[in-house]
């Protein structure tokens, strides 16, 4: 864990003293600016507890994502194509020596039928999870490509799969060659717990019990030209505190070596699962309101990243969520292969414990209500506006015109071929409104994509 400096972190989140108003409120400013935070100011903003504060850092935090991103919350669906793995990892149920869960790899036929009927509920965008083992008589990352380009194979009527993301186990470089000429949009790898000794006791055994080799898979991901790349955290393994800064540490060193940082963050919490006793009693806990101004923290320190909830919390806290920073949410979630066949919420071989259980139509409508935008867009992945050249339009805002336009034409998109009446109405009005504030030129431009998409054409974008 070359980089995560153990001492420095404790050091910055333990001061003598509590910051003073004035302190904050300079911090705060510079969030304003779109600039990115110190170590030392996010550890700051983590130690805030009034109220007072509080508030102005959630305000804060909603005024920066809306700066950069506007009122845009992009839409994915995980895919699970295999729960078969060579870790024993503790809070996971598809740890290796968990007995209480059966064994599946989808096959490619599986992996279309699946994607099939994803596409035909609506979703445009996945994110591929595999555990970190292939089926038997194949590599994993044969069946790691192969899957991908499954997935894309896939259209129904005029819809396919826009981007597919991936997050799998650590590859070598040369695996992760394979897995971008297949055609792959980011690639995730979490850390789970920077800490050294928690990562080392929670994971025991498998390949996964070495921290350094997962820490450095994001570097040679991006040497193999993956330059869109997601890290994360799964909060409750260790101090909060602790992990935030040392996430953020890890920001510093793809900032430093790589010229970017990274595409996305996510914020899971450990959930319970099946056969996982671990998984009922995480070893830190962190209540909503710690998981609030975590979420807010991350979205100053780094405002150019998306940051992504997933269907783990509660319908009601996802929804508050949004205004606090979260960019990219999950929707209509299963968390084992095959699930989506199955028509149960609660899947036996799941991998956690969902708390949003909304179809992808009750999301939709729930965003509208709150006058945020719907996105299926997948328009900078095949623009190539990533890595670097997306960093270039996040970091000062501009990426903002862009997202909200393409937003407004994948939602009418969802809108004329899927939406539940209601929704519809609600989305109708939605786009209404927004049209009034796009300068001419855009208003022209989107009007003649709504045209194109009422003549049944999809898949336009700037």
């Amino acid at each position: 864990m070359k980089f995560v400096n153990e001492e420095k972190i404790n050091n910055l989140l333990y001061p003598a003293r509590r910051p003073d108003a004035e302190e904050v409120e300079r911090i705060l400013l510079k969030s304003r600016s779109l600039k990115r935070l110190t170590l030392k100011e996010s550890a700051t903003l983590l130690s805030i507890e009034d109220e007072d504060n509080l508030g102005k850092i959630f305000s804060t935090a909603a005024f920066v994502k809306e700066k950069i991103y506007g009122k845009r919350i992009v839409l994915f669906v995980p895919l699970y194509i295999s729960n078969i793995c060579a870790n024993n990892c503790l809070y996971c149920a598809f740890k290796s020596d968990n007995k209480e869960i059966k064994r599946k790899a989808l096959s490619t036929d599986e992996i279309k039928a699946q994607t099939a009927w994803l596409l035909k509920r609506g979703h445009k965008r996945i994110l591929m999870v595999a555990g970190e083992s292939a089926p038997q008589g194949k590599s994993n990352i044969d069946y790691l490509a192969q899957s991908v380009e499954a997935i894309y194979s896939v259209t129904v009527a005029p819809h396919k799969i826009r981007r597919v993301n991936v997050n799998c186990a650590p590859l070598s470089t040369d695996e992760f060659k394979k897995l971008k000429a297949a055609g792959i949009g980011t690639y995730q790898v979490f850390q789970e717990t920077y800490h050294e000794g928690t990562y080392r006791r929670v994971h025991p055994e498998g390949p996964k019990s070495d921290p350094d080799n997962r820490l450095e898979a994001v570097d040679r991901a991006f040497s193999a030209g993956i330059d869109d790349i997601g890290i994360g955290v799964l909060y409750g393994l260790y101090d909060w505190r602790f992990e935030t800064l040392a996430l953020l540490s890890h920001v510093e060193h793809m900032e430093e070596a790589l010229g970017v940082g990274p595409h996305t963050i996510s914020v899971p919490r450990i959930e319970p699962a099946k056969g996982v006793d671990f998984s009922l009693h995480p070893p830190c806990k962190i209540s909503d309101e710690q998981f609030k101004k975590i979420v807010a923290v991350l979205r100053l320190s780094v405002p150019y990243t998306g940051l992504i909830l997933s269907t783990r919390e509660r319908a009601a806290l996802r929804d508050e969520l949004f205004s606090l920073g979260i960019s990219q949410v999950s929707a209509e979630s299963r968390t084992s292969p095959g699930g989506y066949s199955t028509g149960d919420n609660e899947e036996w071989d799941a991998q956690f414990s969902l708390g949003d259980h909304r179809s992808l139509d009750e999301v939709i409508g729930s965003l509208i209500s709150t006058g945020s935008i719907p996105s299926f867009c997948a328009a900078c992945y095949r623009k190539e506006r990533t890595g670097e050249a997306f960093m270039n339009l996040a970091r000062p805002g501009t990426i903002k015109g862009k997202c909200s336009f393409n937003a407004l034409v994948t939602l009418k998109e969802y809108l004329d071929d899927f939406a539940s009446v209601s929704v519809r109405e609600a989305g109708y009005r939605l786009i209404r409104n927004v049209s009034l504030s796009l300068e001419k030129e855009e208003l022209t431009l989107l009007e003649k994509f709504f045209a194109d998409i009422s003549q049944g054409l999809r898949d336009e974008y700037v």
